[in-house]
């Protein structure tokens, strides 16, 4: 289904939390590329907008932007025309009604974010705070990599998911992502959240893992954000163009994902 209207009606009022400290705000973002961190991001948001949420997709990962692509969509608009300064980020904004869920979109092959000077990844970023207030949760789905434009837009007192898989690099790259968030901010909220686990168990050992390092070298313990089994249906849905949680939802992967939305929606312990 393709959605190309740049338009924000039909949309529930935001919740009273939503506020000026952009805590809402919630990053998805892995020190290595191939760890399903987009499907994720896309996944997150449905779930949380079927939780009767007000969510807003934001695809930062401009140079290999693929919201769009893995969605099935076509918008007129999107975060290149930002870029380029034709348009104000909510101006690009588009409704992605299968999923219940605002979208912005970015362009494949259009160029990193990571070229944009300084202060112009600054306006962005405060961009999207003021985008937060208009929404329950905005979900930033950015780049692999710890990279200017993915520090800068990572500030804020939102949660930070850090998605790794049990491959030994992702494990290592994660660790980078947070030892680097951690210097630029002690009060950081990060996540660890497993994908691709291939049970409970095994997830819990690999948080271990990441836990332990952070713990020895960095002096803290980020807290289980979630642990997403392995499903050959995931890698369907995404051939199929279509949201995990509407081709399958009703598979362990998607259950996992409801989980995780209800942990972000519970707030910390």
């Amino acid at each position: 289904m393709i959605q190309t209207e740049p338009s924000l009606r039909n949309r529930p009022v935001a919740h009273p939390a939503a506020g000026t400290s952009a805590a809402n705000l919630i990053t998805v973002a892995s020190g290595k590329g191939g760890v399903g961190k987009t499907i994720l991001a896309v996944s997150l948001s449905q779930s949380l907008a079927k939780a009767g949420k007000k969510v807003l997709l934001f695809d930062g990962d401009v140079g290999m932007a693929n919201v769009d692509i893995q969605l099935g969509l076509m918008p007129e608009m999107d975060l290149a025309t930002v870029m380029s300064g034709e348009r104000g980020l909510s101006e690009v904004a588009f409704p992605y009604t299968d999923g219940g869920f605002d979208i912005i979109a970015g362009r494949s092959g259009s160029g990193s974010l990571g070229t944009l000077p300084a202060d112009q990844l600054k306006h962005l970023r405060g961009e999207l705070g003021g985008l937060a207030d208009n929404y329950d949760y905005v979900i930033l789905d950015l780049g692999a990599g710890i990279d200017e434009a993915v520090r800068s837009l990572s500030e804020g007192l939102g949660p930070k998911l850090v998605v790794t898989t049990g491959d030994p690099t992702s494990v290592t790259d994660a660790y980078a992502y947070i030892k680097v968030m951690t210097q630029r901010s002690a009060q950081v909220d990060i996540r660890i959240v497993v994908n691709m686990a291939k049970s409970q168990e095994e997830g819990q050992k690999i948080y271990e893992k990441l836990k332990n390092a952070c713990s020895n070298f960095l002096g803290l313990e980020p807290e289980l954000g979630g642990i997403i089994e392995l499903d050959e249906r995931v890698a369907n849905a995404i051939r199929s163009q279509t949201a995990l949680l509407t081709r399958y939802p009703t598979t362990t992967a998607a259950s996992n994902i409801d989980r995780l939305a209800r942990t972000i929606m519970e707030g910390p312990a």
